[in-house]
């Protein structure tokens, strides 16, 4: 930069207060450090709800048709409407919303709202009996922590007390959200009726009822008026306790009954239930805490651990208080390896430093990491930013990257103080003739990240932070150089004396003659080398194709995932019976520390990416804890070989990993969509056949479409009126010898609980019993049930799927365990084209799962990249003013693939999305080199130096901040590669930058001789 103004001067000169604002900075660093937020993922907005729906009677396609079209309809007014995907089984409607993925995080809240207005809008137009909707706009929350509360051998409903003091007592931690109770058993109070009684009374059961309802109603009694207050009356309570149920009297034909006389009244739970859970095999109830936005982690994990001992030392005698999972324990992991990662950076950058240019250089160029840190932690708290798995993985990236500037400013300041310059004019140069550059540099670098941090996508939101943080850290690395740098070297280094020939002395040691030799052999070559470079260049590109392609890499959490499936329509009990056995075998194991099943349901949203299944009796969810990831995995092999082997036949037993990124129940996914169920079973089954006979395909299944047997009672209504009776009058009376009907609700404590009027005959259940039932007409007549219709056995369906009101089925697998879901499903959709072409008109098979999950977060990159590339040239046409050197420079950001594929092939990682952001850095990185590579030459050529020379001398000058710097990062980064998330980017980057290294000092100036036509006058003269 050049002018009057001289930042670099003004520090220097204005040592107090340079000095002053280091001490500031540093300790404002340390305060920021210690008071920023800690989370294990960051905040991003999962742009989701439910709605849930119930009719109970109505079968799965009258909850389709009837209740979850209309509703389907309503939401497609969205504004921001993506798709529905809606489940039907008999008497429930669940619907999955999605918004779309470009949508503004800010509208999502309104849009919530806007659907819950359309919804409230429909609801009195739905069928006569609906229950709902029921929207569920905080699916999103992710547990912070889960605690179990388990009371062994005492009463469920027991624990639901304890559950509520213990409740209140953990919202009074501070930065606790809320605490959501899991697991609670209905309780219910049964009036089980002794049906013999009845039918020698001559009882009609719905007499029973009216009165049971009528002595429960909350009804208001009045109110009286008086000079001063109005004073309401109130009632005593109607069923205040089971023995004013007990006693209830019946008036029947002139005589009064009390129901107890006629019936026994006895405390119990929902049967079935229809959520269940156990921790360690015995039953529990889970305390779900959800974190305020924003607060630190480790602070609340800590006091969440003292709050639960100090009140598991005050639970009853029976009661315990475990913990189930601490979202603590995976930040403390973040943070430590950071910091572990900071100080081995740190390290390789002292010793760098210490061994190349001495302990006093050292030391100079190191302090610039911690206090350019220190202002990135400022500004972190200045913009509500916490530490997360994002922030701090762009945190370790710019650690490899920030300290080329602080290199490149003492670098030079030496350099001309070995020239004779003075200490103070020496560290001013620098902002002269390096200033520009470096911004420029640094600028471009970050225009790099753009698309991560602008994508209008959900991987965008989450991993936004990356281009923000990143941005922070290298323009206040900039500004340490060119500030407080050539403060540091002032006050730190030695006495450095001028050498005798000046300049040229500097660079005409042994070693730079042979690294000057070795460049002008490129320069006299340089078609040769271009020839090489472009030919490696090519082979990178080919070689990428050999790379394995992954969105985001399996989590290092130690849980691993069982999940349990029997078919369609199986009951909560025959589920509870499997998952009871899967439980046995893994508590058994060595690696188990703990085993909690959710038997009904899936497990609360403890992991980002994780997304809760909805209520299912067929399915449960199992959550082992191991010790680490390595356990886990040993566990997952022998019980995948176990399942294989048969422990449970009856049922689909699957174990998986937690993955980063957006969930997807499969790997492999595959949408079927098409208007008729037969045709769509057909093409179904035709798509697993053909991803059976797949080499690396395992458990191929489709997610719905067996039907179950129902048995159908055909009534003719005339002989129905004939008889007595009505449709529903007949209902209730079934209804009310198999299941029971509710008649009245019990208020006992918090708790609303439920008087169910049931048969009192122990095989209620027995499919042998329906033979023998009796209805009761309005006239009190008994009929066989045999007498009011025929029953027969029909084909139903027990659940049904669409997406945007299309029929759809979702035929999905697993799959080995060394390829990736992206190469399996690219290839399993090639093997479709013939099935695909031969599908009716109306059908059609997508691509679903994580692989369209990737493309659809790709594809949110691709707008930005033309903002991108135009900042990108603007810059670089700025700082060079050339409009061909702007061209040769952008043409230098693709060659980080020649050392990046190499290290992915021999390391055997895939290329994902962290590894997009490594090659977004080597691009920046190259284009910094070559734009300061230039700006030497154009300084060089100012100077005196002939064009092929201070092509030369530019590069030889420019070689041990390159060196240095890339021996930095290549080292620093080394930690990082053993990271499961970002290990991948660090390999990236290490390929890159050591190759890197190497084309910016033999290939760039080969470049730019070619570029400008600048020929070795040796071969000239010859000439």
């Amino acid at each position: 930069m050049t002018g009057r103004f001289n930042l670099s001067a003004l520090a220097v000169r204005e040592r107090a207060i340079t000095l002053f604002l280091i001490i500031a900075l540093a300790a404002s660093g340390i305060y920021s450090f210690v008071k920023l937020g800690r989370a294990e993922d960051p905040a991003f907005t999962v742009k989701v709800l439910t709605v849930t729906a119930m009719w109970p009677g109505a079968t799965a396609q009258e909850m389709q048709d009837l209740v979850a079209e209309p509703m389907e309809k309503r939401m497609q007014e969205l504004r921001w409407f993506d798709r529905v995907e809606t489940v039907t089984r008999p008497g429930t409607a669940l619907m999955v919303v999605t918004l779309k993925d470009t949508m503004p995080p800010a509208d999502v809240q309104s849009e919530f709202y806007q659907l819950r207005k359309k919804l409230q809008d429909q609801a009195p137009r739905l069928p006569k009996g609906v229950q709902g909707p029921f929207v569920n706009d905080e699916y999103s929350d992710v547990s912070f922590s889960l605690f179990a509360l388990q009371a062994p051998g005492l009463p469920p409903r027991l624990l639901t007390r304890e559950a509520e003091k213990v409740r209140s007592q953990l919202l009074q931690v501070p930065g606790v959200k809320k605490v959501n109770i899991l697991g609670e058993q209905s309780e219910r109070i049964f009036v089980d009726l002794d049906e013999a009684k009845l039918h020698n009374l001559q009882l009609n059961p719905q007499q029973i009822l009216e009165a049971l309802s009528k002595r429960s109603a909350m009804t208001a009694s009045g109110a009286v008026s008086t000079d001063g207050p109005r004073i309401h009356l109130r009632l005593s309570a109607g069923l205040d306790d089971i023995e004013a149920i007990s006693n209830t009297y019946i008036y029947v034909q002139g005589h009064t009954l009390r129901l107890g006389d006629i019936a026994t009244v006895s405390r119990g739970y929902e049967d079935p239930p229809s959520f269940e859970i156990h921790h360690n095999a015995q039953f529990a109830m889970l305390l779900d805490v959800v974190m305020q936005e924003g607060y630190n982690g480790l602070y609340l994990g800590k006091d969440l651990e003292k709050a639960r001992e100090d009140i598991a030392a005050a639970l009853p005698l029976g009661f315990s208080l475990e913990t189930v999972t601490n979202q603590s324990v995976n930040i403390a992991s973040a943070v430590g390896e950071f910091m572990f990662k900071f100080f081995a950076a740190l390290s390789v950058v002292l010793l760098v430093c210490l061994i190349s240019m001495g302990w006093r250089v050292g030391i100079v160029v190191a302090a610039a990491v911690p206090l350019t840190l220190a202002m990135v932690f400022v500004i972190m708290m200045m913009t509500g930013k916490v530490f997360d798995r994002v922030t701090l993985g762009a945190l370790i990236i710019s650690l490899g990257l920030l300290v080329d500037d602080a290199i490149i400013a003492i670098e030079i300041m030496i350099v001309k103080m070995e020239e004779g310059m003075d200490r103070l004019k020496a560290a001013a140069y620098a902002w002269n003739h390096t200033a520009a550059p470096m911004l420029s540099g640094t600028l471009v670098t970050i225009i790099g990240f753009l698309p991560v941090g602008f994508a209008r996508s959900s991987a965008g939101e989450y991993a936004g932070n990356i281009f923000w943080i990143l941005a922070a850290a290298l323009l206040t690395s900039w500004l340490v150089a060119v500030a407080f740098t050539p403060y540091m070297g002032v006050k730190l280094l030695p006495a450095i004396p001028a050498r005798p020939g000046g300049h040229q002395a500097i660079y005409d040691t042994p070693n730079y003659k042979r690294l000057r030799r070795m460049i002008a052999w490129s320069v006299h070559h340089k078609f040769l080398v271009a020839g090489i470079v472009v030919g490696a260049f090519v082979l990178a590109v080919v070689g990428m194709g050999f790379v394995k392609q992954q969105f985001f890499p399996t989590s290092d959490r130690p849980e691993l995932l069982v999940e349990v499936q029997l078919p369609e329509g199986s009951s909560i009990q025959s589920t509870q019976a499997v998952t009871r056995q899967v439980e046995s075998w893994l508590r058994e194991q060595p690696e188990t520390k703990l085993v909690t099943s959710y038997t009904g349901q899936g497990a609360p949203r403890f992991f980002l990416s994780y997304n809760p299944e909805l209520p299912d009796p067929s399915f449960a969810r199992l959550v082992v804890l191991t010790a680490d990831y390595h356990d886990r995995d040993a566990l997952l092999q022998r019980f995948r070989q176990v399942v294989a082997d048969g422990l449970t036949p009856e049922a689909r037993v699957r174990a998986t990993q937690l993955v980063f990124g957006p969930s997807t129940k499969y790997p492999v996914e595959f949408l079927v969509r098409g208007p008729d169920l037969d045709t769509l079973r057909d093409i179904s089954e035709q798509a697993m056949t053909i991803m059976r006979a797949d080499k690396d395909m395992r458990q191929v299944n489709v997610d719905w479409g067996s039907r179950v047997p129902v048995l159908k009672l055909n009534v003719d209504p005339q002989r129905l009126q004939a008889l007595g009776l009505n449709r529903q009058s007949l209902a209730e009376q079934i209804q009310l010898q198999l299941d029971g009907a509710t008649v009245a609700e019990y208020r006992e404590d918090l708790r609303n609980v439920l008087v169910v009027a049931r048969s009192s005959a122990v095989n209620r259940h027995d499919p042998t019993r329906l033979s023998g039932l009796t209805v009761m007409n309005d006239q009190g007549q008994h009929l066989p049930l045999e007498q009011v219709g025929k029953l027969e056995i029909m084909q139903e369906e027990p659940k049904l799927a669409r997406r945007n009101r299309l029929p759809t089925m979702t035929v999905r697998g697993d799959i080995a365990p060394h390829v990736q879901p992206a190469e399996v499903a690219n290839r399993v959709m090639k093997e479709f084209a013939s099935l695909q072409a031969s599908l009716p008109p109306g059908y059609l098979i997508e691509m679903s799962g994580i692989t369209a999950e990737a493309k659809k977060s790709n594809d949110a990159l691709l707008p930005v990249f033309p903002v991108m590339i135009a900042l990108m040239l603007l810059v670089i046409v700025i700082q060079v003013r050339s409009l061909s050197n702007m061209i040769m420079v952008f043409l230098t950001a693709p060659l980080g693939l020649i050392g990046s594929v190499p290290a992915l092939l021999i390391f055997q990682q895939p290329f994902g999305f962290t590894a997009i952001l490594g090659l977004i850095g080597l691009a920046g990185i190259l284009m910094r080199n070559t734009l300061i590579l230039i700006e030497q030459i154009k300084t060089n050529r100012a100077e005196g130096a002939s064009p092929y020379d201070a092509v030369i001398e530019a590069t030889v000058q420019r070689a041990r901040p390159v060196i240095l710097t890339a021996l930095a990062a290549v080292l620093a980064f080394i930690p990082l590669s053993f990271s499961v998330f970002w290990g991948s980017m660090a390999l990236t980057l290490i390929g890159g930058t050591a190759i890197g290294t190497i084309l910016t000092l033999l290939f760039l100036p080969s470049l730019y001789s070619i570029w400008n036509r600048i020929q070795d006058p040796r071969v000239s003269s010859l000439a």
